[in-house]
Order: C-alpha cells, then structure tokens, then sequence
C-alpha cells in the first residue's frame, strides 16, 4: 500500500513531465510505423544535431520562465552571434577568439535585457520584444541582408559539423548544457531561489534574497546559450545570416511549456524541457519523412502541441488529483 501510495505521490509531483513522455513515446511509435526511414541511427543522430540549439536555449529559458519571466529575443541574439561569428572569421580573426568574443555578446545582451527588467522594473516582455527588434536589426545592418560564408576549413566548423565516438559535436554540447542546468536547477541554492522568485518575488526578496541579482544572471544565461546556439547553427551551414533563428524563440518557448514549466513562474523541469524539445523536433522531422508540404507542417506542428497541452491539463494532471 506505502508502495503505491509513493507511485503516485511520484506521478502527482511529476504529472506534467510523465504527460509529455507518454506523448513523445506516442509520437515515437507513430512516425515510426508511418515513415521507413525514421527509426535509423542516421535520422535519430541528424535531429540530435540539428535540435542542439534549441535544447540549449530551451535549458536557459526554463530557468526565465520559472522566474516568471520571458525572452523574446532569443532569436535575434542567435542571428547576432551567428552573423557576426562569419564577419569576424572572414576578416582573418582567429576562430578562438572568435568564439570568445561570440560569447562576450551574449552575454552582453542577456545583461543589458537583465538590467532593465531586474533592476528598473519594466516588464520583460516589453524589453525582450524591444530588444528581438533591435539586436535583429543591428544584425540586418552588419550584412546588409547577404549571407557571408565561413571557410569549410576552419576549426570552429568541428563545432557544427564534427563527431566525436559517433556522437555529433553539437549534440554533446547539448548534453553538457543540459546537465549543467538540471543540475543548477535541481541542486543547488540558485536553483532554489529561481523558483522561489517565480513563486512569490516580493516574500523572496523580503526573506533578505537579492532577486535582482539572480534574475540578473538568469538573463545572461539565457543569453550566453543562445550565442552557443548561434554559434552552433554557423558552424554547421558554413555561413552566417542576420535571417537565422526567425522564430527561433517561439519554439524555444513551446518547448519548455509543453514540458510543463509554468509559464507563470514558480515550476520549472529541465527534463520536462528536454522532452518537448524533442517532441516538438521529432514532429518537424516526422512530417518531413512522411513528405508533409512545408506548407502544412507549421500548421500541424502547432495544432499538436496545442492538442498535448490541452489534453495534459484537462485530463492528465486532473486525474492524478484525483
């Protein structure tokens, strides 16, 4: 009897992360009966590869939405990073100090987007929408709207192209952040704090915890995994773009609610996160193989994940109450 009892204490703490890996297993089998070529060590390493960016904003970004907050400009941060990463190779930089650099400016954008929102109060979507406009702008005027190339020979391409014991770079990469957030998320005192602020910011911040602080560096980490992401897909199309990452953030963002952080604060899940990402990627690439028109796919993409929230709050979460 404690046995079961604990079995679904077990589900009920976890409904929402136990929903959505009934449905990433659902689509799994799915896709796997109606396309040949789905269920191949090459199709699964090819969307580890090509979804490394999202899990590793979408690891960030639970963490900003677990503080009650949000980031739109996620995208633009990428296509910043990913232009300026084939400006500064083609003027003869050196790729390490390239990446360092790279890096510098997300940082940089999570910090001044930060400040604004912890510091002076405004709200985040208003300074993330002001801030996805004016990064993706300031990308638009460095290229002047061209593609500029990166040399197939340079290290930093092993980044988007590289393997490592049959593993794709990016993917480890993936794996790194992912366990890097879970583990900040989950043990340890920031963690604690990131939840705490979404749940009650103003009982948070009177128990003596600067909020302002750490919403600060939330912000930045968001920032510094979009740079990696934008780093990333340069590295692995062999050109930088102002156009890369267009709506980037939006399926950053359904990634981490369809797994079950609260999009009002106060819960979030890395695994959860992990789980939608993949969902939502497995979905994309499902519909590819089975020759869905490109038409069609954002259509039904968005009706499905519409359909796993709808059904993991109506029937899933209300029967573990009950």
């Amino acid at each position: 009897m404690n046995y079961k009892n604990s079995v679904k204490e077990l589900i009920r703490e976890n409904a929402s992360v136990f929903s959505i890996l009934l449905f990433f297993i659902f689509m799994t089998l799915f896709f796997t009966i109606s396309a040949d070529s789905f269920f191949t060590q090459r199709n699964f390493l090819n969307l580890l590869r090509q979804s490394a960016p999202i899990l590793i904003a979408a690891t960030a970004m639970t963490f900003v939405i677990t503080t009650g907050g949000i980031d739109l400009s996620v995208g633009s941060t990428l296509a910043i990073v990913n232009a300026l990463c084939a400006i500064l190779l083609i003027n003869q930089f050196h790729w390490v100090l390239v990446l360092f650099v790279l890096i510098l400016v997300g940082v940089a954008c999570g910090l001044i987007q930060g400040y604004f929102i912890a510091y002076e109060g405004i709200p985040a979507f208003i300074v993330t929408l002001a801030g996805m406009s004016s990064i993706r702008g300031l990308a638009l005027l460095m290229t002047e709207g061209f593609t500029i190339p990166i040399d197939k020979n340079l290290g930093i391409i092993y980044l988007g192209r590289g393997w490592l014991f049959g593993i794709p770079i990016p993917a480890i990469i993936a794996v790194i952040i992912i366990i890097i957030g879970y583990v900040l998320l989950n043990n340890t005192t920031y963690g604690q704090y990131v939840t705490a602020i979404g749940s009650n910011s103003e009982a948070t911040r009177r128990s003596g915890i600067n909020i302002k602080l750490y919403t600060l560096f939330t912000y930045i980490f968001c920032g510094v995994c979009a740079a990696i992401g934008g780093i990333i897909i340069a590295a692995r199309l062999g050109s930088g773009s102002s156009n890369a990452g267009v709506m980037f953030e939006l399926e950053v963002i359904a990634a981490v609610v369809l797994g079950g952080t609260n999009l009002f604060g106060g819960r979030g899940t890395i695994l959860g996160t992990i789980l939608g990402a993949l969902t939502i990627a497995i979905i994309g690439n499902g519909l590819i193989l089975l020759h869905v028109s490109p038409f069609y796919t954002q259509i039904v993409t968005g009706c499905i994940i519409l359909i796993a929230i709808w059904l993991n709050r109506r029937y899933f979460q209300n029967s573990i109450k009950t």
